[in-house]
């Protein structure tokens, strides 16, 4: 439905404003009419700063990040927690708030709720920001009367996500910094050094060793069709993009992310660890446990961790009981199946998954720590033949050429 701004009066006199989704302008004021505010103005919404600002957010452009919802969320904790007024509280943090996306969206979720919304709706017109596990878990916090605490445990939740994101990205940074070196470095000897060294290799002929060979045919080939280089990286980078945007392009490299030597094992606890501490979380909130795991099976950021909560839901919908789906899934360790089915037998089950959560973080933080330990070997391989195929390819005809002039000498 197009939305509609207005501009209005209440029975005692007081201006109000905002925007609300309408079939017409006329039945905008019937509905207005109805909630004892008589309309003034209502004109549709201006679409091209709205379009502006979809297509921005399209591009990622200034798109709230992980930081900037962990502060909302406990900026809204703490203004539920006071019992301050819900509206109150989102025009101060919206004015106080730097993010220029977030703050544009808080505007929006402001007048739904002035036009009568519920806040988990105006949540949910922003997938980009708001996703459907947040939404989900604020919807079940408002019917239950317990949005303090779904803000609190938004918090605690996203918090977590931060922390497990900020130590992958400290373990990556060094083996990230070797491997950009290394390409650095192999740019700068094949476009600018060899080209140097062409002419003293051409009086060897064909008496050249191959490394020598592939070096220069390769320093020759980028030099003259850079252009045809920077296409067909531009290419695959495209390529990779449509790829991984189909279904079945996303479930593969998804699936493949979790084989990768030594890093898959790490995004695989990490991924277990946050399907468990969100399945905690919904079921905390009130949630059934066949609705938990479809809100939680989006939340995973990977397809094929998806298919694998899905199928655990669809076992405990034909009632086959959440342990012995769980064994069928290979989604969980044999420890953090023995808890799960104590958990499920004694009633506790949303203790026992943040148990798992935790058991998983733990094996996480052990791995990151190691990360740099297991990959510097790798790297020392790669470095080392580079420096190989860069020595015999530069050195051994030089020495050729030296031998050379000694024996005429």
């Amino acid at each position: 439905m197009p939305l509609f701004r207005y501009n209005g009066r209440t029975a005692r006199g007081e201006a109000v404003a905002g925007s609300l989704e309408s079939e017409s302008a006329e039945a905008l004021a019937s509905h207005l009419f109805a909630r004892g505010i008589t309309p003034i103005d209502i004109k549709p919404a201006a679409a091209s700063h709205d379009a502006a600002l979809d297509l921005w957010r399209r591009l990622g452009g200034g798109r709230p990040d992980l930081t900037d919802l962990i502060l909302f969320s406990r900026q809204m904790y703490s203004i539920t927690k006071a019992g301050l007024p819900l509206l109150k509280g989102l025009q101060s943090i919206a004015a106080s708030t730097p993010n220029a996306i977030l703050r544009e969206t808080l505007g929006s979720v402001i007048e739904q709720l002035q036009g009568g919304r519920e806040l988990s709706f105006a949540f949910a017109r922003f997938p980009d920001i708001f996703s459907k596990f947040y939404v989900s878990v604020i919807k079940v916090g408002e019917s239950s009367g317990t949005l303090e605490t779904a803000f609190e445990r938004m918090y605690e939740y996203l918090g977590m996500e931060k922390r497990i994101r900020d130590k992958v990205k400290a373990a990556l940074r060094y083996p990230a910094t070797v491997v950009g070196a290394i390409a650095i470095a192999i740019t700068i000897i094949t476009v600018w050094v060899l080209p140097k060294f062409a002419p003293i290799f051409a009086a060897l002929g064909d008496n050249l060793p191959w490394a020598t060979r592939a070096l220069l045919g390769t320093s020759t080939f980028v030099s003259s069709y850079w252009y045809v280089v920077a296409a067909l990286l531009a290419a695959a980078v495209v390529g990779f993009k449509l790829f991984v945007r189909d279904p079945a392009g996303r479930y593969a490299f998804d699936k493949l992310k979790l084989r990768i030597p030594i890093v898959g094992g790490i995004v695989r606890r990490a991924g277990l660890a946050q399907i468990c501490r969100s399945f905690a979380l919904t079921l905390e909130a009130g949630l059934p446990v066949i609705q938990a795991l479809t809100t939680i099976a989006r939340a995973t950021g990977n397809e094929f961790l998806t298919e694998r909560v899905l199928a655990l839901r669809d076992g405990v919908e034909r009632g086959e009981g959440l342990y012995r789906t769980a064994q069928t899934a290979e989604l969980f360790t044999p420890l953090a199946l023995q808890m799960l089915a104590i958990g499920e037998e004694t009633g506790t089950l949303n203790e026992m998954l943040d148990e798992v959560a935790d058991f998983y973080e733990r094996e996480v933080d052990y791995d990151l720590e190691n990360l740099s330990a297991a990959i510097e070997p790798l790297l020392i391989v790669a470095v080392g033949a580079m420096v190989t195929v860069l020595a015999l390819g530069v050195f051994l005809p030089l020495w050729d050429l030296a031998a050379g002039a000694g024996g005429l000498g």
